[in-house]
């Protein structure tokens, strides 16, 4: 295996449990959104508010698609599912790690939806999100890492156990 890939919903802590598995398994560690963001040079909220979700959504599908790494764990963005060549070429570089948390645990950990950059439409809340969502996860993934009632460092020795077969 070259490379881990963690998906699921915002809040989810893919990022924080990303660096923390990162080092338990001498991997580097990137962050989908920061690539998005540096490239682009505006906060994912701003390119969702000036260019509109549908051309948020080809952006990370063209630059995700782009990643060439080895040796990385790669948190993704939660709407990264919707990128069907994203998808693609993740599927092929990395075992894809589900993170699921159910959607109170969501709605509990997300304040800042203004400012945090999550691609949904006006009038949508978390849960018709999560809804949406949740089926491409279970698609996509390789592996289901349930980290309801976890803490972060539970949550990382859980995906770790659930990686050994691949790694």
């Amino acid at each position: 295996m070259k490379n881990v890939v963690l998906i699921g919903m915002p809040g989810a802590g893919k990022s924080t449990i990303g660096v923390l598995l990162a080092k338990t398994i001498n991997y580097r560690f990137i962050d989908s959104d920061l690539i998005i963001q540096n490239s682009d040079g505006r906060m994912l909220y701003e390119i969702i508010n000036q260019d509109g979700i549908d051309e948020f959504l080809k952006l990370e599908d063209r630059i995700v698609s782009e990643i060439n790494v080895t040796n990385t764990v790669i948190a993704t963005g939660g709407s990264v599912i919707f990128g069907e060549n994203a998808m693609k070429h993740l599927k092929e570089i990395a075992c894809v790690i589900y993170i699921k948390l159910d959607c109170e645990e969501i709605v509990r950990r997300v304040k800042n939806i203004k400012t945090r950059g999550i691609a949904m439409n006006k009038g949508e809340t978390i849960k018709d999100v999560y809804n949406c969502r949740v089926p491409l996860y279970e698609k996509y993934a390789d592996i289901v890492v349930d980290c309801n009632n976890l803490n972060v460092e539970d949550s990382v020795e859980k995906i770790y156990k659930s990686l050994k077969q691949f790694l």
